[in-house]
């Protein structure tokens, strides 16, 4: 009997986008869960009672929860493909980076240049600007993150190649350019034309509908706060 994997996520996570290019790249066959978060659902629940969050996998009935987990979990059960490196230092420093991604790149760029305005987001864009660098600087003499193919780190950073002009759009501005980040425009595109990943990017439109609406709330709610505190 063949393995049963579902794969619990939303239209436009890009934490479950990660997922979805990983078993897309490992070739497992898999069944969409599409949860809406503000009603979710009994199995989500069940499957994931610590957090209560998307990406969830379940292989064989058995629950995997959190994307840099289910990553590595997809890339030691099916190993055609490798997305991480066999070298320790190496697998090591794949798995900083992508850390590097979250915790710095997107923190920066996503919850900071995005949803602010004036000398905040000023500020904001100044430390976007670092994290980018690095990540300009990793790439040298490289196509991809993972060399000449992708790999976990491009899986990791991979939001970057279609999130990036989204908010680019939504707010008016520019954050990466190709002048001062080319390695990192190049690898961006390239990322973004691969077959299995341009077939699985969300509704761009939708994408921009999504992501106005959460700038809009989060400049609303900071100029109330602003307000309250002149009272």
């Amino acid at each position: 009997m063949a393995e049963e994997v579902k794969l619990f996520r939303t239209w436009s996570s890009p934490f479950a986008l990660r997922i979805v290019w990983a078993l897309k790249i490992k070739g497992v066959e898999y069944e969409t869960i599409f949860e809406d978060l503000s009603d979710k659902s009994p199995s989500l629940l069940q499957y994931n009672p610590a957090h209560k969050k998307i990406p969830v996998l379940v292989h064989s009935g058995k629950p995997i929860a959190e994307s840099y987990v289910i990553l590595e979990y997809i890339d030691e059960t099916w190993k055609e493909t490798p997305l991480l490196p066999e070298d320790p230092y190496e697998r090591a420093m794949a798995r900083f980076w992508a850390k590097f991604g979250d915790d710095k790149v997107l923190t920066s760029i996503v919850w900071g240049v995005f949803i602010k305005e004036g000398n905040e987001q000023e500020e904001a864009m100044v430390e976007a600007m670092k994290n980018l660098w690095l990540l300009e600087e990793e790439l040298r003499g490289k196509k991809f993150f993972g060399g000449e193919r992708i790999g976990f780190v491009d899986l990791a950073l991979g939001w970057l190649a279609n999130l990036i002009s989204i908010l680019e759009d939504v707010a008016g501005l520019k954050i990466v350019d190709e002048d001062k980040f080319p390695l990192l425009s190049a690898w961006m595109k390239d990322f973004a034309d691969s077959p299995i990943i341009k077939d699985n990017w969300p509704p761009r439109d939708k994408m921009i509908a999504k992501f106005q609406a959460l700038r809009d709330a989060k400049l609303a709610a900071a100029a109330s706060s602003t307000t309250s505190q002149c009272l």
